[in-house]
C-alpha cells in the first residue's frame, strides 16, 4: 500500500474514533418516521457514496444501494449474496467465485464477472481507506460471465471477511469514467435506490425500495440515515419520534436513555480504547525500544478506575487488542497486567530509565476527554513518566500523526475484526498503525503461519502472537467498550458481529 493510501486509512480511522468518542455541537433533525419508513441516526459521516472509498464504519450508507459479493450474517458467518458459491484452492492463493446471473445495475446493465474485475481493481488502486485489504490481490481472472477467480500473491485467510465488507461492494463500471458521479449518485444492485429529492448530503440520506431488486425485499419501503454530531440530539430524536433506531456510545447518554421506559435497549461489547504505541523501535522516544518500558506503561494504567470513572463501568478491562470473537482471544490476557506502579518503576529502573522520561502524545478532545487525559497523566507520573499532551483537532491530527509521524503513539478507539488475520493485518503488519514498520523475530515467525497455515496451525499461531503482543507490551489497551443499541420500540435491532453499527439488513419491525 502506498503512503497516500496509508494516510487515507489513518484519516478514516481518526474520523471513526471521533464518531465513537462523541463530538460536540448541534444535532440535525431527521424526518418523521412512518410505518413503512425506518429512520436511523448515526454519528458517522460518509464523505462519499462511491464504494471505492467506502469504510467499514460507514457501511450501512453503502449497503442500501450496493450489494457485497459475500454477505456477513449477524453472527459473523458468511452466506451467498452476489456470489452464490466460493472456494479456495489448496494453498488459499486463489478464490473461485460463482456469481448470480440474474442481477442488474440501476441503468439495466448486467452484473457479471467483468464488473467484479473492474470494481476490485478500482478499489485496490483507488487509495481508499481500506485499499490495504486487497494488497494481496494479484489478478482477477474472468472465466466467463458468472465465474471469476481471485488470484493472490500469497494466502489471505481474511478474504471472505473483506468481500463481505467495503472491498466487496459492487458498483456499475459504466459510471467509473464519469468523474465523481458515484459520490452523490450511487449505481448499484442493492435493495434500495438513493432518493435525491429527499436527500440533503451531509445531513440526511433517503433511500426508497428498489422495485427490481433480485433478492428478498427488506421490510421497509424507505430508509433514512441521518447524521447527528452529538448523542444528546440523537436521544432527543428517539424520544420525540424523529428517530427509530441508533447506537449510543457515551456512558452518560446510555444511562439517561435507559431511564426512559419507552426506549428499547440492547447492549453490545465491541471495540477497545487504548494507547497504540507506534514507536517500538525508539525512533522518537528511545525508551520505547525496550520492552520493559512498554510493560511498565501497562503496569502503570489503573484500568479498573478508568472504566469506572470514565465509562461508569460500561465495558470490560483488557490488556489485549484481539477481540472475543477471534480465535486469538484468551480471556486470561484481559488481566495480564495488574495495576502495580511499584513494578512499573522497577522495570523502568532495570531498563536504565530510573529517572523517568517524557512521552508526548497527541490529544483530540473528542477522543481523550479531560477525565481520561488526567487519569493517564496521573498513572504515568506515578512511575516517573511525564506525559505531555499536544492538543490537536481532527484535521491536524491526520497530518501530524500519520503523515508527519510526529508522535510515538496515540490514544484511539479501535474496532476489533472477527478475523484473526484482519486484526493482525491492521495492527501488526506495516501500515497506518505500525507506521515505522517495527517487527521482531516472533512476529516474523508467527504472521506467515496465521496467513498461510491450516486451520489448527493458524489458530495456534494467532494465540501465540496475541500472547507475545501482550507480554512484549506492543500496545497499552484500556478496555473494551459496551455500546447500546436503542430504538423507539417499533424496531427490533440485531447487533452485527464485528461492527458497532448494525448492517442495514439487521432492522425489522416489532411484531
Amino acid at each position: 500500500m502506498t503512503r497516500t493510501a496509508r494516510i487515507a486509512t489513518a484519516a478514516a480511522c481518526v474520523a471513526a474514533s471521533l464518531a465513537l468518542a462523541g463530538c460536540g455541537g448541534a444535532g440535525n433533525g431527521a424526518e418523521g418516521a412512518g410505518s413503512s419508513t425506518l429512520t436511523i441516526a448515526t454519528m458517522t459521516l460518509p464523505q462519499s457514496l462511491d464504494p471505492a472509498v467506502a469504510t467499514g464504519s460507514a457501511l450501512p450508507f453503502f449497503q442500501t444501494v450496493y450489494d457485497t459479493l459475500i454477505k456477513r450474517e449477524p453472527d459473523g458467518s458468511f452466506s451467498p449474496m452476489l456470489a452464490t458459491e466460493w472456494k479456495y484452492n489448496a494453498d488459499r492463493t486463489e478464490l473461485a467465485l460463482t456469481l448470480r446471473g440474474d442481477v442488474k445495475f440501476a441503468d439495466g446493465s448486467v452484473f457479471d464477472g467483468a464488473a467484479v474485475k473492474a470494481n476490485m481493481e478500482r478499489f485496490q488502486k483507488g487509495g481508499g481507506a481500506s485499499a490495504k485489504w486487497l494488497s494481496d490481490l494479484e489478478a482477477v481472472d474472468v472465466v466467463d460471465a458468472t465465474h471469476v477467480t481471485l488470484k493472490l500473491k500469497q494466502a489471505n485467510p481474511a478474504l471472505e471477511f473483506y468481500l463481505s465488507d467495503a472491498p466487496g461492494l459492487m458498483a456499475n463500471p459504466k459510471q467509473f469514467a464519469n468523474g465523481d458521479s458515484l459520490t452523490t449518485t450511487p449505481d448499484g444492485t442493492g435493495p434500495y435506490r438513493l432518493d435525491k429529492t429527499r436527500t440533503t448530503v451531509g445531513t440526511k440520506w433517503s433511500y426508497k425500495r428498489n422495485a427490481d431488486y433480485w433478492g428478498k425485499k427488506l421490510p421497509y419501503e424507505n430508509v433514512t440515515i441521518s447524521f447527528f454530531d452529538n448523542e444528546t440530539a440523537i436521544s432527543n430524536g428517539l424520544k420525540t419520534g424523529q428517530v427509530n433506531a441508533a447506537l449510543l456510545q457515551t456512558a452518560d447518554q446510555q444511562v439517561a436513555i435507559e431511564a426512559d421506559s419507552r426506549i428499547k435497549t440492547q447492549k453490545q461489547e465491541i471495540d477497545f480504547q487504548g494507547l497504540l504505541l507506534f514507536d517500538r523501535g525508539g525512533k522518537l522516544t528511545p525508551a520505547l525500544r525496550d520492552p520493559r518500558v512498554r510493560q511498565a506503561l501497562n503496569y502503570a494504567v489503573d484500568r479498573d478506575t478508568m472504566l469506572d470513572r470514565i465509562r461508569q463501568g460500561r465495558g470490560a478491562t483488557t490488556d489485549q487488542v484481539f477481540g472475543p470473537e477471534t480465535q486469538a482471544y484468551d480471556k486470561k490476557l484481559d488481566s495480564y497486567y495488574s495495576h502495580d506502579p511499584a513494578k512499573g518503576k522497577e522495570l523502568l529502573r532495570k531498563a536504565g530509565y530510573g529517572n523517568g522520561f517524557t512521552l508526548k502524545l497527541p490529544r483530540i478532545q473528542a477522543i481523550v476527554n479531560d477525565a481520561l487525559a488526567s487519569s493517564l497523566q496521573s498513572d504515568f507520573k506515578a512511575i516517573g513518566v511525564k506525559l505531555v499532551w499536544d492538543d490537536l483537532d481532527g484535521a491536524s491530527a491526520v497530518q501530524k500523526v500519520f503523515k508527519d509521524r510526529a508522535y510515538s503513539g496515540m490514544v484511539m478507539n479501535i474496532g476489533q475484526p472477527t478475523s484473526d488475520w484482519a486484526a493482525a493485518n491492521d495492527l501488526v503488519t506495516p501500515g497506518a498503525f505500525n507506521m515505522f514498520g517495527t517487527t521482531d523475530a516472533t512476529t516474523q515467525k508467527l504472521l506467515p503461519r496465521i496467513q498461510t497455515g491450516a486451520a489448527a496451525e493458524a489458530k495456534s499461531a494467532a494465540q501465540e502472537l496475541n500472547q507475545h503482543l501482550v507480554q512484549d507490551g506492543w500496545f497499552v489497551p484500556f478496555y473494551r467498550m459496551s455500546y447500546l443499541h436503542v430504538s423507539d420500540g417499533t424496531v427490533k435491532v440485531t447487533p452485527q458481529s464485528g461492527m458497532a453499527e448494525p448492517s442495514i439488513y439487521n432492522y425489522a419491525p416489532v411484531k
